[in-house]
């Protein structure tokens, strides 16, 4: 498992990234940046890759951090683990990941109820479409949305 064609992000999606735009034309967010990391092969470097992202996200002190990622499957282990890390550290947390069929991750975190799923096949399947399972404005929207509620619970102390 890996990324396919339907969720490959292409160079335009990247240059046209809806998840930027977005972030930095709400006047509600202060987009403070963007980190961006890979998945190592082994298990402890992938630990100690979501920790470290987690840890600069820490000490950036935001008040919310956004994770997306362009894989699935194996790498949902990463992404979770990343997730996990950063709302271990108090910090609301949503995100964007492609589950499809699944519509679920392959392990578990009590962080992962504002992850936004931006499966668009009918079937839920990877295919050979290019690009037809990106995140869209829509996805993004709704993303921001569950992110300022997260942050809003955690300022009135609900979190």
């Amino acid at each position: 498992m890996g990324v396919g064609p339907s969720t490959k992000e292409t160079s335009l999606h990247h240059f046209r990234d809806p998840l930027i735009r977005i972030l930095g034309e709400d006047t509600g967010i202060d987009l403070m940046g963007v980190l961006v990391f890979g998945s190592p092969e082994g298990s402890e470097e992938k630990i100690r890759c979501s920790r470290t992202a987690a840890v600069v996200a820490e000490c950036a002190r935001p008040d919310g951090v956004i994770v997306e990622t362009d894989g699935w499957g194996n790498l949902d282990v990463d992404y979770v683990n990343c997730v996990n890390e950063i709302g271990t550290r108090g910090i609301p947390v949503a995100g964007l990941n492609w589950s499809g069929t699944a519509g679920t991750f392959v392990v578990q975190s009590k962080f992962l109820d504002d992850i936004v799923d931006f499966n668009k096949n009918p079937e839920g399947i990877e295919s050979n479409i290019v690009g037809e399972n990106n995140y869209t404005d829509d996805d993004v929207r709704e993303c921001i949305k569950r992110l300022k509620i997260s942050m809003l619970k955690k300022e009135r102390g609900l979190l």
